[in-house]
């Protein structure tokens, strides 16, 4: 979508989530893991929202918070709000989320393998849901799986529903998460990671699965990704983590087309391109992620930035709007990034 697409989009359709300065902190020997640390940002009716970001930067504790999936001990909340429909999901009780879980919200993990129980049929699984959330009898409930098994390409659908998920491959045990996550239509649907584990053919197909089910049946999605490929062609927004917080955030257009944060344009320079040629070199960003018990002073990325100044130093920059729908959180403006780049 181009940026009056989204915004237009954004004006006609009202936020179906809204995560307002939301922390998580992992509570150790060592000390306190401020894994998510004051992140805000919404999700709007058929919208598909992409997190990108480094492994451990906190997307994935992010929305494990939303669904109120965080283990205690060692993890906890320790701030903010999620809004679900007007109805903030931390303030709920166990039993309150779990006819909201699998109902209105859904997730799909990143290894399908390990998020099915092997010693159960795929149509127990699944019906199990359908039965609990939508009231249906178990003879209704296996054919809305076998529509569901149809809905995701998966052939023979009644007679695979006996089936135990060793007897699939990994593109098929994806399909069914994805049928699994779809069965009691839910209002948002999140896919953390979801074709780590699969060939890059499979992955096509997945993703393309879950644009069309966006499309045609307006579910929300949120992708969590470290594919920045993957979000360039799905995502219509885009929020950039680094270190426990959104660093960046706008229209996947404006975001890919004038990326405004240094770390945003060190990901997509660390990127290969088929337009560039083949002896051109990848810049990587040099150092690694700081450790989150310890951060460094001012602004986390200040010690691998190249553009930083003495003001990243003293203080972390507050998130400031840069473009109509654009905003960053970085002391540099925009147009001394680009001279140096």
């Amino acid at each position: 979508m181009t940026t009056e697409q989204v915004q237009k989009m954004r004006s006609e359709k009202k936020k179906l989530l809204e995560v307002k300065d939301l922390a998580t902190s992992f509570f150790t020997a060592d000390g306190e893991v401020k894994a998510v640390d004051g992140i805000s940002y919404d999700v709007h009716e058929g919208e598909i929202v992409g997190i990108v970001g480094e492994s451990g930067c906190g997307k994935s504790v992010g929305v494990m918070s939303v669904m109120r999936l965080i283990p205690w001990p060692p993890g906890r909340v320790v701030n903010g709000e999620a809004v679900f429909e007007g109805q903030n999901l931390l303030d709920k009780t166990e039993t309150e989320m779990l006819e909201i879980r699998g109902n209105d919200m859904a997730m799909i993990f990143q290894e399908p393998m390990t998020s099915m129980n092997p010693v159960l049929t795929v149509g127990k699984q699944m019906t199990e849901s359908i039965e609990l959330h939508m009231g249906l009898d178990k003879v209704a409930a296996e054919n809305r799986a076998a529509e569901l098994f149809d809905l995701v390409g998966i052939p023979d659908a009644h007679e695979r529903l006996r089936d135990y998920p060793h007897q699939f491959s990994g593109g098929q045990r994806q399909r069914i998460m994805i049928a699994m996550a779809l069965s009691c239509d839910p209002k948002l649907l999140i896919a953390d990671e979801p074709t780590t584990a699969l060939d890059v053919t499979i992955q096509a197909q997945i993703l393309e699965l879950m644009q069309k089910l966006n499309k045609e049946l307006g579910t929300a999605v949120i992708i969590i990704t470290h594919n920045l490929g993957v979000v360039a062609r799905y995502a219509d927004w885009v929020n950039v983590m680094y270190a426990g917080r959104i660093i960046e955030s706008g229209p996947a257009h404006e975001i890919y087309g004038n990326p405004m944060h240094p770390y945003t344009r060190g990901l997509l320079a660390s990127v290969p391109r088929l337009d560039e040629e083949t002896k051109a070199k990848l810049v990587p960003i040099e150092g690694i992620p700081p450790d989150l018990i310890y951060p460094p002073d001012g602004c986390y990325f200040r010690p691998r930035c190249t553009y930083a100044v003495d003001q990243c130093r003293e203080s972390y920059p507050p998130m400031e709007q840069v473009g109509p729908m654009q905003h960053k959180a970085c002391f540099v403006t925009g147009t001394d990034v680009e001279v140096k780049a």
